[in-house]
């Protein structure tokens, strides 16, 4: 049992407990005023009857926490929801009964399965990159908790310190990769001045008449004659040799402080444990960013984020490369190809739950797991169907993170509360996300079937590029899907908003937006697998379809943007042999052989446009066709190409198509080791060639041998 407290916070908000609780099937459901102050012994009582708490407020839930460890016997478990700001502080608020029960129904699911975890640990090895003035000043702030080392890109405007107080590389990196706990850096010493033999006298300084040594004891090439007058003066420590050769070194770190204006990593995503202040220490972030590193010392874990299942990638075969999209849309340079064992490779300790690749994957292969589809399709439906049963009508999905995201809409709704903005609209749920990449199509048809009028995301400036234009494309796709299934309207949205003042008006403009819908929510609930949940939406849409009512049974062809995962592919018979290489490329076996007859059948349902086909096509005969059939015969296989078989001449059994030998003839025809009885020999069964071989005359046996 679950006991709901709501608030209307100091009347601020026009709650009607009634309807909520007609909707929530919980008759009993009284408003609060000051459930976190007067009325706070209301909260107490009910965690003391050990049923789940769902308390409406997030503003003082750190409160509700204190009253709960000082409360004796308390042992509900407690959960919270905020349905002020995404709610009843809008200039819509009456009307948003039906969203605020939705939002209560689903805090009341139970908590999703727990995901495997990926661990680090780090000892606080931390390597400072940067002019050495600053670098020395970063690590005088940091020493008391860290193992410092520096490594110098010149002595900046003040030089370094005469104190050798940390280690100090120099030299030219070469490499710099890994995660938190497992940096691995590779550089180059290649200076004449060897800094671990090197005193700090300043003899070469004083030394050299072109200046070309500064406080961070290392040569500037550029400036060097080679006069050796340094090298001279040095003689006692030896720390200088211009003939030295360079050589190469590696060191591994726990952390990188990287203050170089151009950053080392370059990424959208960069590792954890990786921080970089493109203005060095005179950077606004510098106090933050140090604190940051202070707080990444110890043994942590976050989740993984993703599933991988070889048997669905549609990524390689053979070494052919097919579809590469996960590789291409990841910011953190998680995803990687590995053709030789046609698969990708997905490291977790840089992976950052984006979800982008899971959005952007074709057959599913790759999935997101925090938290996994069916758990997220449990959510969409609770949230849809207590909002229809509530009374609310064209229900839009407003999918965010939850930390730029959530921020943003909560500036939203305390902005509207003074008047300064409307507010979130009446009809729009906001979905919390780890991610706002993190769902694709399969759950997008999914909310509209399961009653949703549209599905829009909100970007916030903190998405990668390469992730907006996956959203895009994904979008284009399904858009086409319904639009020409006959749903009039636009179903889906990516709105990019970076300030309450942008949001409100994109949200203004989806209060009047009536896009048609099937007329009854579907129940299906959605799987593990995205093919098969992407199979149950469109069989709910298909069968409501305007367009089915229109024309009655009649195949319908819906063209599709390129990219999409539905299509079909045509094949130039002309050139096509029959060499069936394709259907042992093709991973989704929608291309298949018939054992009986030399056939190339195709069944469009299993198509996901991977492209494999086409690239291991030898004669290039083979285009993809982006489009949906609708129609029963998307689900059967269909001939694509069939030729009349070859028979062997020596005992008359077929073995390939007439074309394929006619066309291996023509090209070996001139070649010196097909000549003759040779040439025949490729007319035969691989049985018959063998035994004519060893029957053949002894000197045609050694020319062939």
């Amino acid at each position: 049992m679950t006991t709901t407290l709501i608030c209307d916070c100091n009347k601020t908000m026009p709650l009607a407990p009634k309807a909520l609780g007609a909707a929530l099937a919980d008759n009993d459901l009284p408003l609060h005023s000051a459930l976190c102050r007067r009325e706070a012994a209301a909260f107490q009582r009910a965690i003391q009857s050990g049923d789940e708490v769902v308390v409406a407020c997030t503003q003082e839930k750190q409160l509700f926490a204190e009253l709960a460890r000082q409360t004796p016997q308390a042992e509900s478990p407690i959960r919270f929801v905020n349905i002020r700001e995404t709610g009843g502080w809008s200039r819509d608020a009456a009307q948003a009964m039906p969203k605020i029960a939705a939002l209560l129904a689903q805090a009341k699911l139970p908590e999703p399965e727990p995901v495997a975890t990926v661990g680090y640990a780090s000892q606080g090895r931390l390597l400072i990159v940067g002019p050495l003035d600053q670098a020395e000043q970063a690590a005088a702030l940091l020493a008391d908790a860290m193992d410092i080392t520096l490594f110098s890109r010149g002595p900046g405007s003040a030089g370094g310190a005469q104190e050798r107080r940390w280690p100090v590389l120099a030299g030219r990196i070469d490499t710099l990769d890994g995660w938190l706990g497992a940096f691995r850096l590779g550089w180059t010493r290649d200076n004449a001045i060897d800094l671990d033999l090197c005193t700090r006298c300043n003899a070469c300084l004083a030394a050299c008449p072109e200046q070309a040594i500064g406080l961070d004891y290392q040569i500037d090439d550029t400036r060097c004659r080679a006069h050796r007058d340094c090298e001279r003066v040095c003689t006692a420590a030896g720390a200088i040799d211009f003939n030295r050769l360079a050589d190469a070194h590696e060191a591994e770190f726990d952390l990188v402080l990287d203050l170089g204006a151009a950053p080392l990593i370059d990424w959208h995503a960069p590792p954890q444990g990786y921080q970089h202040l493109r203005g060095g220490m005179a950077d606004p972030q510098a106090s933050a960013t140090l604190l940051r590193l202070r707080g990444l010392v110890g043994e942590f874990e976050k989740p993984r984020f993703f599933d991988y299942r070889q048997k669905l990638c549609a990524h390689s075969r053979n070494e052919q490369l097919g579809c590469n999209a996960c590789v291409e849309v990841c910011s953190a340079h998680a995803v990687r190809s590995d053709l030789a064992r046609q698969r990708i490779v997905v490291e977790p300790h840089l992976c950052v739950g984006c979800g982008a690749c899971t959005t952007v994957c074709p057959t599913g292969a790759l999935a997101y797991a925090y938290p996994h589809a069916p758990d997220q399709g449990t959510r969409l439906r609770t949230l849809l169907g207590t909002y229809a049963t509530a009374g609310g009508r064209d229900a839009v999905l407003l999918l965010h993170s939850q930390e730029g995201g959530r921020a943003l809409i909560e500036q939203l709704g305390r902005d509207a509360r003074l008047g300064r903005a409307q507010g979130v609209p009446a009809q729009v749920i906001p979905v919390a996300l780890w991610h706002a990449a993190s769902t694709g199509i399969d759950l997008w048809l999914s909310a509209l079937a399961f009653g949703a009028a549209r599905v829009a995301v909100l970007a916030t400036g903190e998405e990668a590029p390469a992730y907006l234009e996956a959203l895009r494309a994904q979008m284009a796709v399904a858009q086409a899907l319904m639009n020409g299934l006959g749903y009039a309207g636009t179903h889906f949205t990516l709105i990019e908003a970076g300030t309450p003042a942008a949001l409100d008006g994109a949200l203004a403009t989806l209060r009047e937006a009536r896009p048609q819908t099937p007329a009854a929510a579907a129940r299906f609930a959605v799987g593990a697998e995205k093919r098969s949940t992407l199979e149950l939406a469109l069989d709910h849409l298909i069968d409501a379809a305007p367009a089915r009512r229109a024309e009655g049974d009649a195949a319908r062809v819906i063209p599709l943007p390129a990219g999409s995962p539905f299509g079909a592919i045509e094949v130039d018979r002309d050139k096509c042999t029959l060499c069936l290489a394709c259907v042992s490329a093709c991973p989704a076996s929608a291309l298949q052989d018939n054992p009986n007859a030399p056939q190339l059948r195709f069944v469009e349902r299993n198509c996901v446009q991977c492209g494999l086909c086409d690239s291991t096509c030898p004669e290039d005969a083979i285009s993809r066709v982006p489009r949906l059939l609708v129609a029963p015969e998307r689900s059967q296989p269909v001939v694509l190409n069939e030729a009349r078989p070859w028979s062997c001449i020596r005992c008359g059994k077929p073995f390939g198509t007439q074309k394929a030998i006619e066309a291996m003839l023509g090209r070996l025809a001139g070649h010196a080791m097909f000549q003759g009885e040779a040439l025949e020999r490729l007319k035969m069964c691989g049985d018959c060639r063998v035994i004519d071989l060893y029957t053949a005359p002894n000197e045609l046996k050694i020319t062939q041998l």
